[in-house]
């Protein structure tokens, strides 16, 4: 297969999923316009909430991923009716994470009074974050279920659903938020109802519609539930515990700039949410490139077609630096447009603009990372990946920017540096060690786990 054929196959793949990923994302945009207008506290307070919640659902969101490579790597190898039994034990795990998640949601107040977040905010944070806990169990089933799609190479799943949640989201929020048909306004609050109701609505219709759609047909995924197959969960927890860290990793960078920015004032805090939230919004595009990367190398190595893993990656390559390219070019032009469609306030607009710049930056180092990351587990290659965004985002990304932002007071420009050499760092790392990988026989990647 040439490089065109690849690069049309990637593209084909990955439109419904950064469709799907953008409509997902964009409920944490509605949720941040609306609650916006009702001032910068409840912004900030949805900002630091939402946080909190992507941070620890990453860990999830990492760990469930590692059906994608291992459904892509049986379909390549002609074991389509295994499937089932791979989404069976990987069910009782998914039901541990959504109920380890709804507690973590739900004891999140020492964290923010820990981290120095400015008392006033912390109430509605955890009105915010208890509220949407409720839907944690069904977030993690639905994760099953998207990521078993994925694997098949049916990625429209990921964008329907997407779709159908925003599509809820949006009256749900305004019903709840600025309270209607007879509900009481319950701002952040309610931000986080709304998202929970779409998160349990998403899990029972995604599970009809694979019980239905033929596409899923010879999976076995609805026959009788297997029983827990401990040798089976212990390799799902091998490949995929790494990823879960290291997912949450990159997601705790995030999350840590935004607790490091709790302490500076409600108007750093709301700014610092608007830039973020739409550099998230632009990331849902090489973050659905990384994942059809590793659908594609997933096929390939199942057949044993080492040039297909070239190819595959070769074309992600190339499309990722294409999308980040235009998306820094994008953040550059409307800067002030897009502080605007979030808030009134003219001093968070100022600031918005100006770490809009600094998002621009990142676009580069923030898409090589995702889509190297994702050729990576293409291979089942996790361990030593999870070590290097270790370093690159504990042991170097957060204590340049508590460096830059805290200690030579630069604020939130400062601790947006610290970002941008995080990623940095982790983009040539994790390059250098897929480029050390090509380097083998694709026999060496068809076992458990690449070393």
């Amino acid at each position: 297969m040439n490089l065109p054929t690849h690069l049309k196959q990637t593209i084909v793949l990955t439109l419904p999923l950064v469709a799907g990923n953008v409509a997902t994302l964009s409920m944490s945009f509605v949720d941040t316009v609306m609650v916006g207008h009702l001032g910068a506290r409840e912004l900030a307070a949805v900002g630091l909430g939402g946080a909190i919640w992507m941070t620890y659902t990453l860990f999830v969101i990492g760990m469930t991923m590692v059906l994608a490579p291992l459904i892509s790597h049986l379909t390549g190898e002609g074991k389509r009716s295994e499937v089932g039994v791979l989404v069976h034990q990987m069910f009782y795990l998914s039901l541990l994470m959504g109920g380890v998640l709804w507690l973590a949601l739900n004891s999140s107040q020492l964290l923010l009074i820990w981290v120095g977040v400015e008392p006033d905010i912390i109430p509605l944070v955890m009105d915010y974050l208890e509220a949407i806990a409720w839907g944690a169990p069904m977030f993690a089933l639905f994760l099953l279920l998207r990521f078993t799609g994925e694997g098949l190479s049916l990625t429209r799943t990921t964008m329907y659903f997407g779709f159908l949640g925003l599509i809820i989201n949006i009256p749900a929020n305004y019903i709840l938020i600025f309270g209607h048909l007879g509900f009481p306004q319950m701002g952040a609050e309610g931000a986080g109802y709304a998202s929970s109701l779409v998160q349990w609505l998403q899990a029972i219709s995604i599970a009809i519609f694979v019980w239905l759609n033929p596409a899923f047909a010879g999976t076995r995924i609805f026959e009788r539930l297997q029983p827990p197959n401990w040798k089976e969960i212990k390799r799902l927890l091998h490949l995929g515990l790494p990823i879960g860290i290291s997912v949450f990793i990159e997601g705790s960078l995030f999350g840590a700039v935004a607790l490091l920015l709790g302490a500076l004032g409600t108007t750093v805090v709301a700014a610092h949410q608007v830039a973020i939230n739409f550099s998230g919004l632009l990331f849902m595009i090489p973050l659905g490139l990384s994942m059809a990367i590793t659908v594609r190398i997933g096929n390939a190595v199942g057949r044993a077609d080492m040039a297909g893993v070239r190819n595959a990656a070769k074309a992600g390559a190339i499309l990722v630096m294409l999308t980040q390219i235009s998306g820094a070019s994008l953040i550059l032009i409307f800067a002030d447009q897009i502080a605007q469609l979030y808030t009134n306030d003219p001093a968070v607009i100022l600031m918005v603009a100006e770490l809009l710049v600094l998002a621009a930056i990142f676009q580069i180092p923030d898409g090589i990372q995702v889509a190297v990351a994702g050729a990576l587990r293409g291979l089942k290659d996790t361990r030593v990946p999870m070590f290097y965004i270790l370093i690159a985002y504990w042991g170097v990304g957060i204590p340049s920017g508590y460096y830059l932002g805290r200690h030579l007071d630069h604020g939130a420009a400062g601790v947006w540096w610290g970002l941008i050499i995080g990623l940095s760092v982790a983009a040539l790392l994790l390059s250098m060690r897929f480029l050390h990988l090509l380097k083998r026989p694709v026999t060496d990647f068809r076992g458990e786990t690449s070393v």
